[in-house]
């Protein structure tokens, strides 16, 4: 398949580019390391979604591809879990997963604009049945009988990926719920199709305040006058931004990666929020690192940038268990009156107990 999309156009309709997705093998050019029948038999489990604009990154850095084409070992392995959040069972409704006592994940869409391969839904990404009109009904009723909630995370697939007519429609009912005081947007839209971020839609976005998005760059090449551009855009609408970026093998499992992402994310005004220790998706295997790797670059960044772009690097634990933030030890010891601690240097000091 020819893309026909490039870097230099001007604006291009962000349907038109979706619409011209690469789904199947044969609409790959040959590319080194893939093998289009491997292909074909893991779509036939997991969807494959790649649309041009993406597309043109991934042809020039290996590690982006790695997380748009699939692998073999995707139905290969057997390690890990279907749903290893079980959020399944944490649904009291299709759609809506309730694990924290004052908050919701309410799926709102069932497509991205590229399937992630390590994506810990992926069970249910790209699938018809996996938001449905009533489920969503079903879902708001929940939020407004439940008066514990106060905080609404919007996630699927991607919202973003919903007409600006729908997503509007679905932002009001959730906010004239009297007790929810925040809405949250999970979307990968500002690093995979940045062309969706329209004013009409910043329009959208500006009635609905305090209205947050979590955004999801995992490597500094995804970071492009693009993406650049529609981040912007948000933080103009006055619409805070942060990022959750998963660490993940061979894509940016190394401090040099992470500290460049994390500084350039920052340059265009995303908080870093997150580094998550990749989820235990079965068929996600060859992308988990050692717990210890997480840890060594949390102690990389340390000191070594800027404060506001250290993110916290947690682990979102397997039968709902929630997150935990996992830190690197800085204080050794505690004696008699002292407590021994270590800086970002590796030196020790000495700390007066207070009593």
């Amino acid at each position: 398949m020819e893309i026909i999309f490039k870097r230099k156009d001007p604006a291009v309709l962000w349907e038109d580019l979706l619409a011209k997705s690469i789904k199947r093998s044969d609409e790959l050019p040959n590319m080194e390391g893939f093998n289009s029948p491997d292909i074909d038999q893991v779509v036939k489990i997991y969807p494959m979604l790649i649309n041009p604009y993406y597309f043109n990154l991934i042809r020039s850095d290996n590690r982006l591809m790695k997380q748009a084409i699939p692998d073999i070992r995707e139905i290969e392995s057997h390690k890990g879990y279907i749903d290893p959040l079980d959020e399944e069972n944490l649904s009291p409704v299709p759609g809506l997963t309730h694990k924290y006592p004052d908050r919701v994940l309410f799926l709102i869409s069932g497509r991205c604009a590229m399937y992630c391969r390590f994506c810990n839904r992926k069970r249910k990404v790209g699938h018809p049945s996996m938001v449905t009109e009533e489920s969503i009904k079903e879902g708001l009723r929940y939020i407004e009988k439940t008066k514990t909630i106060r905080d609404v995370l919007l996630s699927g697939g991607d919202p973003l990926l919903l007409s600006d007519e729908r997503l509007d429609s679905i932002l009001s009912k959730v906010k004239a719920i009297d007790h929810v005081e925040i809405i949250r947007i999970g979307s990968r839209v500002p690093c995979t199709l940045p062309q969706r971020i329209t004013p009409e839609l910043l329009n959208i976005f500006k009635k609905h305040h305090p209205l947050y998005i979590n955004t999801h760059f995992n490597h500094p090449a995804e970071i492009t006058p693009e993406s650049s551009m529609a981040c912007k855009m948000i933080a103009d609408a006055g619409i805070p931004l942060g990022c959750q970026t998963v660490l993940l093998k061979g894509i940016n499992d190394d401090i040099v990666t992470i500290s460049e992402l994390m500084r350039r994310l920052l340059a265009i005004r995303v908080k870093p929020y997150y580094l998550f220790q990749a989820d235990l998706v079965k068929g996600t295997s060859h992308f988990w690192t050692p717990l210890t790797k997480g840890i060594e670059i949390m102690a990389g960044l340390q000191g070594n940038i800027s404060g506001i772009g250290v993110p916290r690097f947690v682990i979102d634990l397997p039968y709902g268990g929630g997150k935990i933030p996992v830190l690197p030890e800085y204080v050794k010891a505690i004696k008699g009156d002292q407590i021994i601690l270590r800086n970002y240097q590796g030196i020790e000091f000495r700390y007066p107990v207070i009593s």
